[in-house]
């Protein structure tokens, strides 16, 4: 276990919680019987985290994976001069870490997460998980089944980084995310958390580059920026202007 998760697992909540509630919010375990659910309740941990904190860094010796309860999850990589790019954003009901899972060549995290708001993270053994997935398969198959749909997600963000114009890359980002963050499926200001430095290393972009595109979305009045969020002001909009421009 890495240092950071062996401080994490000192300070875990001792709170009771219903893992029903919590399982029921993960896209493959919602689907699972009562009985197998109730198999993970004493073998979870509650992980409360603040923004801004680092829960994992990439390279650390990999002991399981997290669920997210509540908050947001960035993951980034970082290269030998420190130069950092977010490869994905995970908020409640995803998780991350999963990749961790089945190797012995590489045990290690294969990302930095850090938290964009407060929130609390669910954390269960790679040890434990393993040995679930091996002895039930109706979960080794949802398992598979989420993680191929994130290479299928990750596949196409690294298309479009690397095909697309900065404008297109820009507008398609700012819609791929705001589906993700539109909880309440509205079509008006849906928040996305990140800065418009952040979010230029999502789409692989300067944040000049991007301040531009962005610049004209406001103008249209597609977007407005605020202090470490970005809204999109009408998703239809957004959408109408992706379809002009594919």
């Amino acid at each position: 276990m890495s240092q950071i998760e062996h401080a994490l697992k000192l300070r875990q909540t001792s709170h009771p919680f219903r893992m029903e509630d919590f399982l029921q919010k993960l896209v493959f375990f919602r689907d699972l019987s009562m009985q197998t659910k109730k198999e993970f309740e004493s073998k979870i941990q509650s992980i409360p985290v603040k923004k801004g904190e680092r829960i994992i860094s990439e390279e650390d010796e990999a002991g399981g994976v997290f669920f997210v309860q509540s908050g947001v999850v960035k993951l980034t990589k970082q290269d030998v001069d420190g130069n950092e790019i977010i490869v994905c954003i995970k908020q409640s009901g995803d998780v991350f870490a999963e990749a961790c899972l089945f190797t012995n060549t590489n045990p290690v995290y294969p990302a930095t997460a850090t938290a964009l708001t407060d929130g609390m993270l669910y954390f269960l053994s790679r040890a434990e998980l393993e040995r679930e997935l091996y002895h039930n398969p109706e979960l080794a198959l949802q398992m598979i089944g989420y993680m191929s749909d994130q290479l299928r997600e990750m596949t196409t963000t690294l298309r479009d980084v690397a095909l697309l114009d900065v404008f297109s890359k820009t507008v398609k980002t700012l819609e791929r995310l705001g589906r993700k963050f539109n909880h309440d499926n509205t079509r008006w200001d849906i928040e996305i958390p990140l800065s418009t430095q952040e979010f230029a290393t999502v789409v692989g972009a300067t944040r000049e580059s991007v301040s531009r595109v962005f610049g004209k979305l406001k103008k249209q009045g597609i977007i407005e920026i605020k202090p470490r969020k970005i809204m999109i002001v009408d998703s239809c909009m957004l959408c109408a202007l992706m379809q002009k421009e594919y």
